[in-house]
């Protein structure tokens, strides 16, 4: 018995679809760096700077910038390959995605508390001195909202095989 594409349910795709959209969203802005509360001298030589000194993108950053979205990838690959198995999906696969989906929000939350760890002390003194702030780039609020997506889908999907398994004993 083969891999049947018919046999994933539209929440395990959707599942895969967003471990691969919040992929895709570690090439976005993930650290932006902003100098509108600074003077107009910083402004000025924040301006001069160049944009990969402004703007980092997961891979740039630190590993709880990147890691979350491969592990929210690896998770949704595991739930399609091995959700159409039966005996996985009644023994617990569902569970095992929502703590996958669950471990990778309390990674990109602990990513989001340290933003500014991405800098060493001396570094961060300097900016916060100058008036520049760090804040996440769209890519991080999208790795996020994907990462909750994959969460919510679990739960969904918990539901969908608990009424399966309700079914199935009521037809006994």
């Amino acid at each position: 018995m083969g891999f049947s594409a018919k046999r994933v349910t539209w929440r395990e795709w959707l599942g895969l679809a967003a471990g691969l959209l919040a992929v895709g969203s570690l090439f976005l802005p993930w650290t932006v760096l902003s100098a509108d509360t600074a003077t107009p001298d910083v402004r000025d030589a924040f301006a001069s700077l160049p944009p990969s000194d402004v703007v980092r993108t997961a891979w740039h950053s630190d590993l709880f910038s990147w890691v979350p979205p491969l592990l929210l990838a690896a998770v949704g690959v595991v739930v399609v390959v091995f959700g159409q198995v039966k005996k996985a999906r009644v023994s617990g696969l569902p569970h095992l995605w929502l703590v996958g989906a669950l471990a990778v929000l309390l990674l990109m939350v602990i990513g989001w508390t340290t933003l500014d760890w991405v800098f060493d002390s001396d570094q961060r003194a300097f900016l916060k001195a100058a008036g520049v702030t760090i804040s996440g780039g769209v890519g991080r609020y999208l790795g996020m909202a994907f990462t909750i997506g994959s969460v919510a889908l679990a739960i969904l999907d918990i539901r969908a095989v608990r009424a399966e398994s309700r079914a199935s004993g009521r037809r006994r």
